[in-house]
């Protein structure tokens, strides 16, 4: 399809179905706008093609399992109608070109794909890792220019870096591979380039919610063969509305502050004679707790005991949502959240006492949904977004009296999207 005829097919509503299911009837005309704009800016990038395509891949919301991924526990996750999209092309040259609205396009040439110490902690690195491991693989690569815009909220706790992790790997499967890549392998590539390319220690959890779509409970007990169960239950049928809070902190140089968590986790799981703290028992930290504290610490003790409490919840949750007892998952969110601000400890940062956003955060969605809703920390913490579920009613007032403290903006009311890394067109 040549650049006119796509701008032509968006705003002559040939994709309105696809668009619809992705973002919704409210978000139709936004998203014609975002798309004829990117196409718009592809062109003055790369000028005319006659082979363009379209891709999105998906943010996601962490709904349990706080910190559990890394040391193959259970997560509950869902993707949202926020997402990186992107106009693509292919080339005749063995170089993938990627332009990001708002920033330097990155270029990356297949005559070499080890790691570059200069791309580390670049999005050049993503790519470039995303290559190398579909080659290794054994897949198919090829040269191709992309445009992308994405509306996922960086550094937000809602994985922008894992939507477009799963964004190239969506696309290199679909223009060189005939979609034959599983959504769960795309998942385990896109992890594969931030941790070893990108060099930024993280569980599979962002990327498999971004990959596979829609809610889903997952168990990393084999990490390689995750199993991955879709929870069936609608959001917008449950008298609730998600509001995620954007407390304007930044996950910016809190590398270490991540990589501590499940550190010092395993370190727990090593004095037991494991790998990670899968398997071991509460019972057996509790009744070691002395020489455990003494040896790792009292964080590493109270953060292993907060993996072992939420790995349960997280079946209690599905269990809920599966019910269609939403008052007992409200329960467990607040559960959940607790032990994340005071056992995980992963509401503020160490490093700067003095920003303390979410936990401002949690306090006022507290005053403001205390018998009513649910409010809980975000994502990987230490700054970010907060996750609230708020009655349809209160919407409104919730999301105005949070913007008054955080900002016009700060609070995103989303929606859940059934749809993982896919080809719009």
């Amino acid at each position: 399809m040549t650049n006119s005829q796509l701008k032509n097919s968006i705003l002559n509503g040939e994709l309105d179905a696809i668009l619809t299911e992705l973002y919704g009837a409210d978000g139709l005309s936004a998203a014609r706008e975002r798309y004829t704009k990117a196409v718009d800016s592809f062109t003055e990038i790369f000028g005319a093609r006659d082979n363009l395509a379209i891709y999105s891949a998906p943010g996601r919301t962490e709904i349990g399992g706080n910190h559990t991924d890394h040391n193959l526990g259970k997560v509950l996750a869902a993707s949202i109608n926020l997402d990186v999209i992107a106009i693509v092309s292919k080339n005749d040259k063995n170089v993938i070109t990627v332009k990001s609205e708002g920033y330097n396009g990155d270029v990356i040439d297949f005559s070499d794909l080890s790691i570059q110490q200069k791309e580390i902690n670049k999005s050049a690195s993503l790519v470039r890792g995303t290559a190398a491991k579909f080659v290794e693989a054994g897949y198919n690569i090829g040269g191709l220019d992309a445009y992308t815009i994405s509306n996922v909220l960086k550094g937000s706790g809602l994985s922008s870096s894992a939507a477009f992790e799963v964004l190239i790997g969506t696309i290199l499967n679909g223009e060189f591979n005939n979609q034959t890549i599983s959504a769960v392998e795309i998942a385990q590539i896109a992890q594969y380039a931030e941790n070893v390319y990108f060099q930024k220690p993280c569980g599979l959890m962002d990327q498999m919610a971004s990959s596979v779509g829609g809610i889903i409970s997952i168990d990393f007990k084999d990490n390689a063969n995750p199993i991955i169960n879709k929870v069936d239950f609608d959001f917008t049928q449950s008298g609730y509305a998600l509001c995620i809070v954007d407390t304007g902190g930044s996950h910016a140089d809190l590398t270490d502050e991540y990589a501590s968590i499940p550190n010092e986790m395993k370190s727990v799981a090593g004095h037991f004679g494991a790998p990670t703290l899968r398997g071991v028992k509460k019972d057996d930290i509790v009744a070691n707790a002395k020489v455990l504290r003494e040896t790792f610490g009292d964080r590493a003790v109270l953060r292993s005991l907060h993996y072992l409490d939420d790995n349960e919840i997280v079946d209690q949750e599905q269990k809920a949502l599966l019910a269609g007892d939403f008052e007992e998952f409200k329960r467990l969110i607040i559960k959940s959240g607790n032990s994340s601000y005071k056992y995980l400890q992963n509401v503020y940062t160490s490093q700067n006492v003095a920003e303390q956003g979410l936990s401002l955060a949690l306090y006022l969605a507290e005053g403001i949904l205390e018998g009513k809703g649910a409010w809980r920390v975000h994502g990987g913490g230490f700054g970010g977004t907060t996750q609230n579920f708020v009655p349809l009613s209160m919407a409104n007032e919730f999301k105005e009296k949070m913007e008054s403290v955080f900002g016009v903006g700060s609070c995103h009311i989303l929606q859940i999207r059934n749809l993982g890394g896919t080809k719009v067109l």
